[in-house]
């Protein structure tokens, strides 16, 4: 069972090779940045440390959600019809939304990691042991892929009355093919976004307002430590937000939304987020910038 991906737009078909020459170097600049981030973290022993290793989860997250997505959406620059798979198709929702969740909970390692570090530092090393980041790491991956299984098998048997997917890859948006919209798959979805979206996000605002609190209230050196450490996190966890949020607006709830818009916006979905974490991560976290600088020297 093969879906028509709708692509066709003028915009789109009059500069689709400026499009494919323009997304090929963007996931060529995504695959060398990432990659060299996790490879210095990787040599470095000196970088062998939980915050780290949990940044180098973060970029290979990255690397492999964009490698979900980039392949099939170059080979759909140069086709004159954009077809998928249904099954492949189904795939590339499940791939998507396992990564997107994970990057969540990423983050909330992050900030528990950030917290023991600067409000319980004498007792860092016990609770922060190569064990439990492991635990961590294990979950992030773990935990969204089991919830978001059941609704990709559940569709997978469900009937379409519609071939052609809205949108330039396979999100949300398949949910406007079924015949009939489940009523409990509804509420799964939303139980589903809420474990891996907004409970992640309480959990990290209230992380951060509880290290900013004993930051104001200790030396100058625990506030210098809490802002270059915590600073990318926080502006890693905006920029991810705010993509999370057009994604659930403008697809979830079929907004009315300008075609050659919404385009542009979701080509900015997927461009952003995995090119801004190594820029953020490798200037403002001051050991990878160090180690960075030594390298390309």
């Amino acid at each position: 069972m093969e879906l028509e991906v709708s692509f066709h737009h003028i915009f789109v078909e009059k500069y689709r090779y400026i499009y494919f020459v323009i997304m090929f170097m963007v996931y060529g600049l995504i695959i060398c940045s990432n990659s060299t981030i996790v490879w210095v973290i990787i040599v470095q022993k000196s970088l062998h440390e939980p915050m780290y290793i949990f940044i180098a989860a973060l970029l290979v997250n990255s690397v492999v959600l964009s490698t979900v997505i980039y392949p099939k959406l170059l080979i759909d620059f140069l086709s004159e019809k954009q077809i998928i798979l249904y099954h492949a198709c189904l795939f590339q929702v499940f791939m998507f939304y396992v990564l997107s969740s994970s990057e969540f909970l990423l983050l909330s390692a992050m900030a528990y990691d950030r917290y023991v570090s600067i409000c319980k530092p004498l007792q860092y090393p016990t609770i922060m042991r190569r064990t439990r980041v492991s635990i961590f790491l294990l979950m992030s991956w773990f935990l969204p892929a089991i919830q978001i299984v059941v609704p990709v098998l559940r569709n997978s048997i469900t009937p379409l009355c519609n071939f052609t997917l809205k949108g330039i890859f396979c999100n949300n948006s398949v949910n406007h093919l079924y015949c009939v919209t489940s009523r409990e798959l509804s509420i799964y979805g939303m139980v589903v976004l809420f474990n891996g979206a907004l409970f992640p996000m309480l959990f990290i605002l209230f992380t951060y307002i509880k290290i900013i609190i004993v930051a104001c209230q200790s030396c100058g050196n625990v506030r210098k430590k809490a802002a270059q450490t915590c600073l990318p996190h926080v502006l890693v966890l905006i920029n991810y937000s705010c993509l999370v949020t057009y994604d659930m607006v403008i697809v979830r709830l079929e907004s009315e939304f300008p075609k050659t818009a919404r385009f542009i916006m979701t080509l900015q979905f997927i461009t952003y987020n995995p090119l801004c974490n190594p820029i953020i991560y490798g200037l403002k976290m001051k050991e990878i910038s160090k180690n960075l600088k030594r390298l390309f020297s």
